[in-house]
């Protein structure tokens, strides 16, 4: 693959990966919610779920669920409740207790849960991104127009150009992460009001389900 190639299309996944979505809105409301770290394990959960995708349409599924309605109507059913039901989580949540008000950003979690909590997030990340089947849509349609018709091995193709994308993708995500930190850190509203970031990401992750669930097969 010519090395101008290779900059397209590395140059093309940076765009892509900044484009909002439930992706990037997990990672900052994750970010915000507990800190730089959760948005770090937030972006690499994604990214693991992405890894997912690129296995699965190397070997077919991926095509399988373009051309079977049935069985992309089941994953998108299976992400679209993942999706409401994580909204649904975060408008339901309370508001932080007022000593914690401070803390929620920067400082190390409570010694009563921190790690499982940043499990939970590096797990939410990855279903988040493995129960969408828009994703392994998105590898069928963007990675093969990088790939020579001549190509001799197209599916060793697919997985390299794949594994760059989700490589690419790592310092993007962080770099929500640590956006979303630093503008918290500089607006006390925003810490001030965290209560109702969470449900307006509850409301916005509301609105993603329902527009996956809505949402035809793709041709």
């Amino acid at each position: 693959m010519p090395i101008d190639q290779v900059l397209l299309f590395i140059a093309a996944g940076w765009l892509l990966n900044l484009t909002p979505g439930p992706d990037v809105l997990y990672i900052v409301s994750s970010t915000l919610r507990a800190g730089v770290r959760a948005g770090v394990l937030a972006g690499l959960g994604i990214t693991a779920g992405c890894f997912v995708h690129i296995a699965a349409a190397a070997v077919g599924v991926g095509a399988l669920l373009a051309a079977s309605s049935t069985a992309f109507a089941l994953l998108k059913y299976a992400g679209a409740a993942y999706l409401l039901w994580t909204g649904v989580r975060l408008l339901m949540a309370r508001p932080p207790a007022a000593d914690k008000a401070g803390a929620w950003l920067g400082a190390p979690a409570p010694a009563t849960a921190p790690a499982a909590s940043l499990r939970q997030v590096l797990m939410g990340g990855f279903w988040t991104n493995v129960l969408n089947p828009k994703v392994a849509i998105f590898f069928l349609a963007f990675v093969p127009q990088f790939i020579a018709p001549d190509e001799g091995h197209k599916t060793l193709a697919f997985v390299l150009l794949g594994v760059l994308f989700n490589l690419n993708a790592i310092p993007v995500n962080i770099g929500w992460a640590l956006a979303a930190a630093w503008m918290a850190r500089r607006v006390a509203a925003v810490q001030r009001r965290l209560h109702r970031l969470d449900q307006l990401a509850g409301l916005m992750f509301v609105g993603f389900g329902l527009k996956l669930a809505l949402s035809d097969n793709p041709a």
